[in-house]
């Protein structure tokens, strides 16, 4: 079941560069709305079904689900800026670095990962060079790009992470709710400092506002909290790299564009990658 989910999560995710490349607002507004809209619908069911346990959210828990919105917010916030600043190539391939630092910190915390997890992580990174390829630009503008894209990686990395430990006693609804909404409030202060504007699209923006809202939030992120729980940090933030195929693959279909001579055979080794990082957490389990 928590594959089935997760192929489902990663369809969602895929949607998401497409959707918001095809939306007229600035992009860290984009990402508050999509937070803010996913906690719109959350809420009414969190506060019907789960507010006895929201009441009782420990003061760890609580905190680590507080700091997990954070680093989500940050995520966006370093990832998305950085789409301007560099290559999509180069952003692409320095943010998609995430099971890579996954892999590092849970090191740091003790957690000796066997030579196939690196193995495997490996195999799925590559798989993304083999299809953005190395665009990297020596100019400040492009390496100060890069560098954000880079940091937020990293960030996904501690989000996937914090979500790991939050789901060890917390429900899939009360913590994406307490997350979002500290992601949402976030980027609301980011959206006001840097004077993004909020209001003001056209019906079409709103309508793509809120697909991007039940895709790439909803069925994507939500349900990547839900399994995180089953499949682990590593797994789950590696079969995250399927993002990239997936969403060359849906701006084919959707918008028309040829994907890219690499799509398919950097699918096949991110699957291949994948795999291994699954056998191992496998055979550790």
């Amino acid at each position: 079941m928590d594959f089935a989910l997760l192929a489902v999560a990663i369809a969602g995710v895929s949607l998401s560069a497409p959707l918001i490349a095809a939306t007229a607002a600035p992009a860290l507004a984009i990402a508050f709305w999509r937070n803010a809209m996913a906690v719109g619908v959350l809420s009414p069911f969190a506060l019907l079904r789960h507010r006895a346990e929201l009441r009782g959210m420990g003061r760890r828990a609580l905190w680590l689900s507080l700091a997990a919105g954070a680093v989500l917010a940050l995520h966006f916030g370093l990832w998305l800026p950085s789409l301007s600043m560099t290559s999509v190539a180069s952003s692409t391939a320095m943010v998609t670095t995430t099971p890579v630092w996954t892999t590092l910190l849970l090191r740091l915390r003790g957690q000796r990962q066997p030579a196939l997890v690196w193995a495997g992580t490996g195999l799925a990174v590559l798989g993304v060079v083999i299809l953005t390829g190395v665009d990297l630009s020596l100019s400040p503008r492009a390496l100060a790009g890069d560098g954000l894209a880079l940091a937020g990686g990293i960030a996904a990395a501690g989000y996937v992470l914090l979500g790991a430990e939050v789901r060890r006693t917390v429900s899939t609804t009360a913590y994406s709710l307490v997350c979002y909404t500290t992601t949402a409030v976030a980027l609301l202060v980011a959206c006001l400092v840097s004077g993004s504007a909020l209001a003001g699209y056209s019906g079409t923006t709103w309508l793509k506002l809120a697909a991007l809202t039940v895709a790439a939030q909803l069925l994507g992120h939500t349900i990547l909290n839900r399994v995180v729980r089953g499949l682990g940090a590593s797994t789950t933030s590696t079969a995250i790299l399927l993002e990239t195929p997936g969403a060359a693959l849906v701006a084919a279909l959707w918008l028309g564009q040829t994907p890219p001579v690499g799509a398919y055979p950097a699918l096949v080794v991110i699957l291949a990658g994948l795999a291994l990082v699954v056998l191992a957490d496998r055979r550790k389990g």
